[in-house]
């Protein structure tokens, strides 16, 4: 072995390693092992290098390719990674981020795009509104246009020369040569109509621009240098001139500005011409403040026009985007469905149609749209002629099941092994076959349909005949069940028999779901009344018995109340108010206990009232006599019963008072069992056994009992189930409380803790009764005295914080897990010294002297939890 670790410091070559393993691997397991891990540590490194090998070529090849795609290099990282490959080694770790960087720098570019395309639009809105503005607005703002736009065709061209670009989507140069034809339209058309304009008011010949607010404004300019020119000396015009003038202008003023506010596009053009007209005609009778309101009008139709065409223009290119992405692959790599193309075109055509409703048309637009709805319904005939081929297998399918479910009647004219359910369940699975059996059209399947009801009516025959004869025995058998129903006393055993005839007959002969809900609902529904009737008598039977039952009630409504207010005495009073109604019978008092000095001889309560005359005979005599004459009887003290030797507890640390409770216990139970009577009841209320969580007081309650040597009428069942569920709800509210209450104590010490309060600490009482006063006391000294800082204090103090989750037995985190068995090692050895069980209210002191901080503080609430209830 020593001559091979020697050999192996050498770095041998992989062949050598094989021959020498060989040549031990049959004569020395140990040396040879030394070379099996030298053998198996060069395997996984050539494993290694043929990795980083294989990758870093695949890699190599995608950032040298003409067209990088993204979505390979994502796959190469996931694909090495899960192959196993060293990606955080040279050289896969440089190819890794050179791989990333690339695709940064191509999403980059796609993000320039959108953004390239957005201000493309953004231009060419302000050349929209400018032709909506004065013409002097237009020319100032001429030049500035003019240079944003040759900055936007700067950094298209900046886009299209950059190096990434043929590894962009192909979606993105489509996007961007597009709003750069958009731009340039909409660009030279606005110079063109700028410069007509400019030459129309320079020159009075010259045609207008199309421009219609310009041509409003320079055809208003041109009236009023003609007038000027012209003018002629005012003439007087009759009043009923100008009433009719303005009537008819004040007319059309209406008009325009109702079809403006109706959104009405082509409506409202041609009323802004009548009012033009009327205006023109008109407008010298007419006064200023109706003038001022044409013009106004004019001027908004004017532009709600050009907004219009404006915004129409805008969905129908959007329409032809919708279009043209129909022959666009979607992210997966697949294309869109032919139903689904269908389907879309036929949406964009309405959606054009409705957009011409309400605007002017655009031929050239038009004829873009025309193109791309028919490239993509190539696609539509390709698939409907699939379509057209599926649809006959489909038909010869179909036809092939109805001669199968011909040939299969045929075969069985009755159930095998008269088995109706196996007969059904072939008659579902034809169906099922029917309705995946493929889509035909809707002429074919009506063709099919009725061949296929026809043989389906013939080969489920047998079946509806018996289910015919099942349904006149199910009859019968309601009418025997309402006849049973009504009679004055139910026969059980009738009742039993008739139910299993429909149980035979329902498993025996099937029907459709419904209706065999529905025969069954009509068949129990006679017996459920009589059962309720029965049920409606006892419960009023219970009624009558007397006033205990309503008293219990009363009780029961209020700890009902008493629990909703969440108050541990007032719950607790409830529960003892509960507690006499329940037991307060045995008087004949209905709520009360008996009085103590009740003139009734203990042998008399021993012999029981086994009725209620009893009871009430009870109640008479004491009635009788009166209070101040009756003395008390004294009852004879029992037996004491025999002392049982019990073998003492010498274990160290147990209480003498645990060792009275195990003897007390054994004696106990041995006078129960060895001497034949019945243990004595407990001391304390029932109430407070409750409280306690004793779940023999929940029993004897639940059960009515009465004290031994007394019997206590049941109580009814209402009653009993009342009084009952409110005891459950009770007490899980005073354990819920009880919890709360605790809580709040432990979160006081630890606010006391922090800051350093001594007046802040709880009651000993408040944090239960495993804590005495004395503990409390130096609880106080440690939380007022100053806060040391010395290394041994701190120590003491996790050593303390350990001792106390030792003796709570909760865990403890894992950096203090070392920590932790050192300390319990060390309390094993040290077999005198107390264990943390006992010095846990001392351990808490240590803590408490110590510096605050969030996570001891978590620690020793979750122990104190624990020890404040041992």
């Amino acid at each position: 072995a020593a001559k091979i670790r020697e050999w192996l410091l050498s770095n041998p070559s992989f062949d050598a390693l094989s021959h020498v393993f060989k040549g031990l691997s049959s004569k020395d397991k140990g040396a040879a092992k030394l070379v099996r891990e030298r053998f198996d540590e060069v395997k996984r490194a050539n494993v290694q290098d043929a990795l980083v090998d294989e990758w870093a070529r695949k890699a190599s090849v995608l950032l040298d390719a003409t067209k990088f795609h993204i979505a390979d290099a994502i796959a190469w990282q996931r694909d090495a990674a899960k192959a196993g490959a060293p990606l955080s080694k040279d050289p896969l770790a440089a190819l890794k981020i050179q791989l990333t960087d690339k695709v940064q720098k191509i999403e980059d570019l796609q993000h320039r795009v959108q953004v390239q395309r957005e201000a493309a639009v953004l231009l060419s809105q302000r050349i929209d509104v400018l032709s909506t503005k004065p013409l002097s607005d237009a020319q100032l703002a001429r030049e500035a246009l003019r240079a944003d736009v040759s900055h936007w065709q700067i950094q298209a061209t900046q886009l299209t020369t950059d190096q990434d670009w043929p590894s962009v989507d192909i979606k993105f140069p489509v996007l961007l040569d597009a709003s750069r034809s958009q731009l340039l339209a909409v660009s030279e058309a606005f110079e063109a109509a700028l410069a007509l304009a400019m030459t129309a008011a320079q020159d009075a010949s010259a045609i207008l621009p199309p421009v219609p607010v310009w041509a409003d404004e320079l055809r208003a300019a041109r009236e009023a240098a003609s007038q000027a020119m012209h003018k002629k000396p005012s003439q007087k015009v009759d009043a009923s001139q100008r009433a009719s003038a303005f009537t008819r202008v004040s007319e059309a003023l209406e008009k325009l500005e109702l079809e403006m506010a109706q959104g009405h596009g082509k409506a409202s053009s041609g009323a802004a011409s009548a009012l033009r007209l009327a205006f023109k005609e008109c407008g010298k009778l007419i006064d200023d403040r109706l003038e001022s309101k044409v013009r106004s009008a004019l001027v908004a139709a004017t532009e709600l026009g050009a907004w219009q065409r404006w915004r129409a223009d805008q969905l129908r290119e959007e329409l032809i985007a919708q279009a043209q992405g129909l022959l666009v692959e979607r992210s997966d790599g697949q294309a869109v469905g032919g139903r689904k193309i269908q389907e879309s075109l036929r949406t964009l055509r309405e959606q054009w149609k409705l957009t011409d409703q309400g605007g002017s048309p655009n031929h050239a637009l038009w004829k873009r749209f025309d193109e791309a709805c028919n490239k993509a319904h190539q696609r539509v005939e390709i698939w409907l002629e699939k379509v057209k081929v599926q649809m006959e297998e489909h038909k010869a399918q179909r036809l092939a099941l109805i001669e199968e479910l011909t040939a299969w009647a045929k075969a069985n004219p009755t159930a095998l092994n008269d088995d109706w359910k196996g007969f059904n369940y072939c008659l579902h699975q034809f169906g099922a076959r029917w309705r995946q059996a493929g889509h035909v059209g809707e002429k074919l399947f009506a063709e099919l349909q009725p061949l296929w009801q026809v043989a389906m009516s013939h080969a489920a025959a047998p079946l509806e005949n018996l289910q015919q004869k099942s349904l006149i025995s199910r009859q019968s058998m309601i009418e025997e069940a309402k006849v049973l129903g009504a009679a004055p006393v139910l026969r059980i055993d009738a009742l039993k028999a008739l139910q299993q005839r429909w149980q035979a007959e329902a498993h025996r002969v099937p029907l459709d779901r419904k209706q065999e809900i529905k025969l069954w609902d009509a068949f129990k529904k006679p017996i459920d009344d009589a059962f309720q009737r029965k049920t409606v008598e006892r419960e009023r039977v219970q009624a009558s018995m007397g006033e205990r039952d309503r008293s219990v009630l009363d009780a029961v409504k209020a700890l009902e109340a008493a629990t909703s207010q969440a108050e541990a005495h007032v719950i607790r009073r409830a529960m003892s108010a509960l507690e006499e109604a329940v037991h307060g019978s045995l008087t004949g008092i209905p709520g009360k206990h008996a009085d103590k000095t009740m003139p009734t001889s203990s042998v008399e309560i021993h012999a029981g009232a086994n009725s209620s005359s009893q009871l009430q005979a009870l109640d008479s005599t004491a009635s009788a006599t009166p209070q101040a004459d009756s003395v008390p009887v004294s009852i004879p003290k029992p037996t004491p019963k025999p002392v049982i030797a019990v073998r003492g507890d010498d274990r160290p640390g147990i209480k003498k008072e645990a060792q009275l409770t195990q003897k007390t216990w054994a004696s106990d139970k041995s006078a129960s069992t060895h001497g034949g009577r019945k243990l004595a009841p407990r001391a304390g209320t029932h109430s407070q056994r409750f409280a306690e969580g004793d779940t023999r007081a929940a029993v004897d309650v639940g059960r009515n009992r009465a004290p031994i040597g007394q019997e206590m009428p049941r109580l009814g069942d209402i009653a009993f189930r009342a009084q009952r569920d409110a005891l459950v709800h009770a007490r899980a509210a005073l354990r819920a409380l009880a919890v709360h209450a605790h809580d709040d104590a432990l979160s006081q010490l630890l606010k006391a803790w922090e800051r350093r309060d001594a007046n802040l600490l709880p009651a000993a009482q408040e944090l239960g009764s495993q804590v005495t006063s004395a503990a409390r006391s130096s609880w106080v000294q440690a939380v007022g005295a100053p806060i040391s800082s010395q290394d041994a204090l701190l120590a003491d103090t996790q050593n303390a914080i350990l001792r106390l989750e030792i003796a709570a037995e909760i865990p403890s985190p894992d950096e203090n897990l070392a920590a932790r068995r050192a300390l319990q090692l060390q309390m094993l050895t040290q077999r005198k010294s107390l264990g943390s069980h006992q010095t846990w209210q001392q351990d808490i002191g240590v803590v408490l002297q110590g510096q605050f901080s969030e996570a001891g503080a978590v620690r020793l609430k979750n122990a104190m939890k624990v020890l404040f209830k041992t």
